[in-house]
Parts: structure tokens; C-alpha cells; sequence
């Protein structure tokens, strides 16, 4: 059975009748393509809506990924802090023990923790969503690594300076140039007022008096670099030696009367090298002593530790510390 067509019907008020519409071709054209036009607006703004707030499976896949990656990372760098500190302490141990025993200069703290790389070198993480955690976390360890490389070759000298003790302590200086029982300490390290110049200045060694022609002794082994009268940049000095003990070790003897050894030549803790003498800038017959320790003039008397009890030691450090007139 056929379905007849619908149509459309409108009242008349002035026929009192109701009369079919007629709608025109384009009328219906128009109808058609607005409906269609709402249908394809309505369905795109569910999409968007659905994508919006509702994740595919492939989505939270991903979503969980990422938060597993952020976990990650930020366990990384907690297990880096944990590092660091381990690391620091292994640095102080370093600086505050090991190199103390062997009298070796600690590690540059500059060293340790210069920049690595340059402005560029974290650019990849500008931008991303956790950049700047992935940017700290990879900047410590950088940080970490370079430390550790650090601290790897300053091990090496340590295990090197542990290798040859017996031989840095032979050379050592560790005894006064003068047998103790024939000097005394005039004038210590220290600002001090020098008697012919008329001012006060540092003096960089020790002056033990003692008379005229009292053996000098080699205060460690070594090599003799220095030998002679007035020799150049020590003007002033008089009858001078220098020797080198190696390991950043130096020793001078000036003013001497006369200079037993040569250029070149090797000597051995207790060795005499010369005899007391008042030569150069001098005001009587003294030895001025000098401990060079690294490329820096040091306070000498730290080193009689071998020829002294702590009594005597005691003694000659307070002799030392007095801020008197030098005699050279």
C-alpha cells in the first residue's frame, strides 16, 4: 500500500479555510543543505569534544608512559643528590687527609666545578613540557661526571705520592741545617725589620747564628742547583746554595763562608754543603734558611720535626713567632 505525501496546510483567516502551502524548489534546496550543513557543524564539535576529553586507548597508553618517565627521572636525580654527597665526601677526605699526609697541595675547587659546555649544550629541553627537569637533572650529572674525573686523576697522584713515601721522605726536608746544639734561632719567618735596609719586610726564611765555619748540612736529598757567590736573582744573599729534593721541594743556605758542593751534584740528608759564614747583606755570622715548597716560600721551622722533641720544638717555635730584627 502506497504512503501518500505529506503536506503542508496554513489557515486562511479571510477564506476561513485551510489551504495547502507550496513550497518552491530552491525553498526546499535551502531547507535541505541547512539541515545537512547543522548536522556536519554538530557532528565535528562532538568530535572535538570526544578527543577533548576522552583519551583512546593508545592515548593512555602513552599518558602512562610519560608519567613513568617523569618518575624516572625524578628518582634519577634524587639517586645523582645521593651521589653528590658521597662524591663530597670522598673530596674532603682527599684534600683533609690523604694530601696533608703526603704534604701534597688539595685539588682546585675551581677545577672540581668549572662550567662544562657551553649556553647551547641544554637547548634540546627548551620548549618540552618537563624541560626543565630533564635540563637539571642532565646538568648534574654532566656536573657529576666531571668531578669525578677529577677526583679519578687526583686519586692517581695519591696512589703515586703512596708508591714513593719512602722516597719523598728522604727527601724530604726534615732536620735543621745547623746540629742544634750549636745554634740558636734569631729570626723567624714573618714580617720582620731588616737592619741595613731600615724597613720592615717579609722574610722568607730563618736565621740561625753560629760562629764562623759551623758545618751547613743538606736538610734532605737531593740535587744541587745553586752554587757560588751572588749568583743571579739571589744578589744579596752572599755565598748561597739551592737544592732540589724533588716533589715541589727546595731549600736555600745563604750568607755562607764557603759552599762545599758543586752544581749538579747529589747529596743526602746530613751531607755538609758549607760552613756559616757572614757574606752578602748580613749584619754577623748567620745561616738564613728557606723551605720552598711548591713554587711558595714556607715557614722552615715546620720542618726540623726529625732533629727536635716536642719539648725543643715547642721552644724553637716560640723563638721563631717573636717579631724581632732580622740579621739579613
Amino acid at each position: 500500500m502506497s504512503q501518500k505525501p505529506r503536506h503542508t496546510y496554513r489557515f486562511n483567516p479571510h477564506t476561513l479555510r485551510y489551504e495547502k502551502v507550496l513550497v518552491s524548489l530552491k525553498e526546499q534546496v535551502r531547507r535541505i543543505s541547512f539541515n545537512v550543513l547543522l548536522g556536519v557543524v554538530l557532528g565535528v564539535v562532538l568530535v572535538v569534544v570526544g578527543l577533548q576529553f576522552v583519551s583512546s586507548p593508545k592515548e593512555r597508553a602513552m599518558q602512562r608512559e610519560l608519567a613513568q618517565y617523569k618518575r624516572q627521572a625524578r628518582l634519577l636525580g634524587e639517586r645523582v643528590d645521593r651521589a653528590e654527597k658521597v662524591l663530597e665526601n670522598l673530596e674532603e677526605r682527599d684534600d683533609a687527609l690523604y694530601r696533608v699526609i703526603f704534604e701534597s697541595a688539595p685539588v682546585d675547587e675551581g677545577e672540581r666545578h668549572s662550567g662544562i659546555g657551553g649556553v647551547e649544550r641544554y637547548a634540546e629541553f627548551d620548549g618540552l613540557e618537563d624541560g626543565g627537569l630533564l635540563k637539571q637533572t642532565t646538568q648534574k650529572v654532566d656536573g657529576l661526571l666531571k668531578r669525578l674525573a677529577v677526583d679519578s686523576k687526583s686519586m692517581d697522584e695519591v696512589y703515586e705520592m703512596a708508591r714513593t713515601k719512602n722516597e719523598r721522605m728522604a727527601t724530604m726536608p726534615a732536620i735543621m741545617p745547623i746540629e742544634k746544639s750549636m745554634c740558636r734561632v734569631v729570626s723567624g719567618y714573618g714580617m720582620r725589620f731588616h737592619p741595613i735596609l731600615r724597613y720592615r719586610r717579609l722574610h722568607s726564611g730563618i736565621d740561625l747564628t753560629a760562629r764562623q765555619g759551623t758545618p751547613i748540612y743538606a736538610t734532605g736529598d737531593g740535587v744541587v742547583k745553586v752554587a757560588g757567590r751572588n749568583p743571579k736573582g739571589l744578589s744579596g744573599y752572599g755565598v748561597v746554595a739551592v737544592i732540589d729534593h724533588g716533589y715541589g721541594f727546595q731549600t736555600l743556605y745563604a750568607h755562607m763562608k764557603e759552599v762545599k758542593v758543586k752544581v749538579g751534584q747529589k747529596v743526602v740528608r746530613g751531607q755538609q754543603i758549607g760552613t756559616v759564614g757572614s757574606t752578602g747583606i748580613s749584619t754577623g755570622a748567620h745561616l738564613h734558611y728557606e723551605v720552598v715548597q711548591n713554587g711558595k716560600k714556607v715557614d722552615p721551622v715546620y720542618y726540623f720535626f726529625n732533629d727536635l722533641t716536642p719539648g725543643e720544638y715547642e721552644e724553637v717555635l716560640e723563638l721563631a713567632r717573636r717579631e724581632n730584627q732580622s740579621m739579613s
